[in-house]
């Protein structure tokens, strides 16, 4: 087992998230997805935690606002993006 089996971006499960609200409907495949997801990703900070339990303790509400904010356009930038066919 690798220590980094035990670290997290917080902003991974936040991006699946609001991917699955904004592809809702659609039926995209899973290199779609996994393009959006990366790309999304690559415009976002890293927030790491190693329990979930860490994210809710530190963060405040404002904080986590902002996070979601950032998310919502990041992830439709991204799929955007992919749309558009850059898929390399």
């Amino acid at each position: 087992m690798s220590i980094l089996d035990n670290v997290y971006n917080y902003y991974e499960k936040l991006v699946l998230e609001e991917l699955a609200k904004q592809m809702e409907g659609q039926e995209p495949d899973e290199d779609f997805l996994t393009d959006a997801v990366c790309v999304a990703l690559n415009h976002l900070p890293a927030r790491y935690f190693r329990h979930g339990v860490d994210m809710a303790f530190y963060l405040s509400s404002d904080e986590f606002l902002k996070m979601q904010e950032e998310v919502v356009g990041a992830v439709a930038k991204a799929v955007t993006y992919v749309k558009e066919g850059h898929r390399d």
